[in-house]
């Protein structure tokens, strides 16, 4: 029985659903490799590296107490709100391009947000965690629910539906942080030319997030058009 759930079934659910979804994650993705690419090697006027732009907007917003710390790897890039740490990578924190720059903005942007007391973010925090196990166990207890009872099927969709969730939450969280990054870029910091292009490195990374929405709500689709199968 468990083999034709996930025979035909399963195929054209992620063909119908999820499939859609992912070609448009691979764009998003093609979008930011090429933006972050073309704009990393133009500089950003200032002088400034981008662990010194993002000092110089966490001072003026009075975060005296956020740190600004060097991450391994690309695009790794994030606030983390717990130690009250904003982490660029090795691209970001030293260099002086307009990717750079932006990156580094957006970043403070979520310390600002943590500091405002902003809600998506803080509901998005608390999602966090049920959003982590969901992500790792749902097909588990999918796979349980097929092969036992259906209440393990309904406890991994309300798992998955913590995913879809955190998701959706993201999105104002992250477009928000891209407008508080624009507003302190525009506020002295960088040549009005700079601009536009800064805009379309975080609209660039903006579409990721999207991507990452759309992927998650097909995923749920598709757990919902297999496992009504096995309720009927």
């Amino acid at each position: 029985m468990i083999g034709n759930y996930y025979g035909g079934g399963y195929y054209s659910s992620w063909i119908l659903f999820v499939l859609p979804a992912m070609l448009f994650a691979s764009y998003a993705q093609l979008k930011i490799s090429s933006a972050f690419n073309k704009y990393s090697r133009i500089s950003s006027g200032t002088g400034y590296t981008g662990a010194q732009i993002a000092r110089m907007i966490l001072d003026r917003n009075g975060l005296h107490d956020v740190r600004v710390e060097q991450v391994g790897g690309k695009l790794t890039d994030h606030y983390d709100p717990r130690t009250k740490v904003v982490r660029l990578s090795s691209s970001i924190y030293g260099g002086n391009s307009i990717a750079s720059m932006s990156v580094a903005a957006h970043e403070v942007g979520h310390a600002i947000q943590h500091a405002e007391g902003y809600f998506p973010l803080i509901l998005r925090n608390n999602i966090a965690p049920i959003a982590n196990i969901g992500s790792r166990l749902v097909w588990l207890f999918i796979i349980i629910g097929f092969a036992i009872s259906p209440f393990f099927i309904e406890l991994g969709i309300a798992l998955f539906l913590a995913v879809v969730l955190f998701q959706i939450v993201t999105l104002p969280v992250e477009f928000n942080a891209s407008s508080r990054a624009l507003v302190q870029l525009e506020n002295g910091i960088m040549e009005r030319d700079k601009i536009k292009p800064a805009k379309d490195v975080l609209k660039a990374a903006a579409l990721t997030y999207v991507a990452a929405t759309l992927v998650a709500i097909g995923e749920l689709l598709r757990l919902l058009a297999l496992t009504s199968r096995r309720r009927d």
